[in-house]
């Protein structure tokens, strides 16, 4: 499971960093490393970017960043949705 598909409300633990170059280190420097937990506090509009709570803060990135960050979700991912749903 990718990081760009968790809903918001949705908590995970990184399993692999898919990029490459600059932006998969850059990422690593930014705690999504393996086995690191983080959450999904908030998708942005029209495929904007993501803000994520991980190593206790907040991290903006990119959709195309989350796409290449395997992820292990933490709980029902279902749940999160229908919470955001009902909002």
């Amino acid at each position: 499971m990718l990081l760009s598909d968790a809903p918001a409300g949705a908590a995970f633990i990184v399993k692999q960093v898919n990029l490459g170059k600059e932006v998969g280190k850059r990422l690593a420097d930014m705690g999504f490393t393996d086995g690191a937990e983080g959450l999904v506090i908030r998708r942005g509009f029209l495929r904007g970017p993501l803000q994520v709570r991980i190593l206790g803060y907040d991290v903006l990135i990119r959709r195309f960043e989350a796409a290449g960050i395997a992820v292990v979700p933490m709980g029902d991912w279902a749940v999160a949705k229908r919470a955001k749903l009902a909002r």
